[in-house]
C-alpha cells in the first residue's frame, strides 16, 4: 500500500513539475489576479482536467488515443495550432502598471483557457497514459485506488501552490517587469512545445 502511494506521488510529481504551458498559465493567473481567491477558477479547472486524465489513464480508457492514429493526429494538430496562437497572444500582451479587476481574466476566461491548455496538450495526455496508466497496471483493488488518489492529490496541491507563489510574486512586482519577462518566456515555451509536437507527427 505504501509503495503504491509513494510511486503515485513520485510519478505524478515527475510529470507535473517541469515548466510547461499549463503550469505557466496557472502561475500567471496567480500573479495577475488581484486576490488569490480570484485565481481559484484556473486552479480548479487545471486540477479537474488532470484528475480526468489520470482517472481515464488508470481505467485504461484513454489508450484509445494512442491506438487510433486518426484521433492522435487530430489531437496533435489542434494542440499545435492552439499553442502557436496562444504563443502569439502571450508574446504581444503587455501587463498593466497595476493589477485591477478590469485587467485580470474573468472566471469564465480562466476556465476556458485553463481547459484549453490542459485538454489540447497531447504531449501531457500521452505522458499520463504512458507513465501513470502503465504503472497502474501493477496494482489492483485498494492499491490501485490509493495510487490514483496519490497521483491526483499531487496535481491539486501543485496547482494551488503555483497560484499562491504567483500571487506573492504579483504583490512584489509592482512595475510588472517580471510579468513582461514571464510573458515572453511563456510564449517561447508554447512555441517550443508546438515544434516538439510537430516533430512527433513527421
Amino acid at each position: 500500500m505504501l509503495s503504491a502511494i509513494l510511486q503515485g506521488i513520485l510519478l505524478s510529481a515527475g510529470l507535473i513539475l517541469p515548466l510547461g504551458v499549463q503550469n505557466v498559465f496557472v502561475f500567471n493567473q496567480g500573479v495577475t489576479q488581484p486576490r488569490l481567491i480570484r485565481a481559484l477558477p484556473v486552479v480548479l479547472t487545471a486540477s479537474l482536467c488532470d484528475t480526468a486524465f489520470i482517472t481515464l489513464a488508470i481505467l485504461g480508457i484513454s489508450v484509445i488515443i494512442v491506438t487510433i492514429p486518426a484521433i492522435k493526429f487530430v489531437l496533435f494538430i489542434l494542440g499545435i495550432l492552439f499553442l502557436i496562437y496562444m504563443g502569439i497572444v502571450t508574446w504581444k500582451s503587455k501587463p498593466a502598471a497595476t493589477t485591477s479587476d478590469e485587467k485580470a481574466l474573468s472566471p469564465k476566461k480562466q476556465i476556458a483557457f485553463a481547459a484549453s491548455v490542459s485538454l489540447l496538450n497531447p504531449h501531457a495526455i500521452l505522458d499520463t497514459i504512458g507513465v501513470i496508466g502503465t504503472s497502474s497496471i501493477h496494482y489492483v483493488g485498494k492499491e490501485k485506488l490509493v495510487f490514483a488518489i496519490a497521483c491526483i492529490l499531487v496535481s491539486w496541491i501543485w496547482f494551488f501552490t503555483l497560484a499562491v507563489v504567483g500571487r506573492q510574486v504579483g504583490k512584489l512586482d509592482k512595475s510588472n517587469t517580471f510579468m513582461n519577462y514571464l510573458n515572453k518566456a511563456s510564449a517561447l515555451i508554447m512555441w517550443a512545445t508546438a515544434v516538439y509536437l510537430l516533430t512527433q507527427l513527421v
